[in-house]
């Protein structure tokens, strides 16, 4: 199962931004998810260190396998589950 989290209309909402990430991060471990697509856009690249930020934060980095940065559109991380 893939989930996805499109951040362009929250760009500027800080809070709302923590929420969606905490959000879609629970969502993908109560339904097993195998991977999480979250696209930050392009932009300056701010929003996509923020989202770096969050997902390296000790209690999050726990619930996941690891990440990785589209090599072909900047403007998307994909954040990848292993499942025992």
């Amino acid at each position: 199962m893939k989930l996805k989290l499109d951040l362009h209309d929250i760009y500027n909402k800080g809070g709302e931004i923590d929420r969606a990430l905490h959000g879609i991060i629970q969502e993908a471990v109560r339904k097993k998810a195998t991977q999480v697509e979250i696209i930050p856009g392009k932009g300056s690249g701010q929003l996509k260190k923020k989202v770096l930020r969050f997902l390296e934060k000790k209690e999050i980095k726990a619930l996941y396998h690891r990440i990785d940065k589209d090599a072909k559109n900047h403007g998307r991380l994909f954040v990848y589950f292993q499942w025992k």
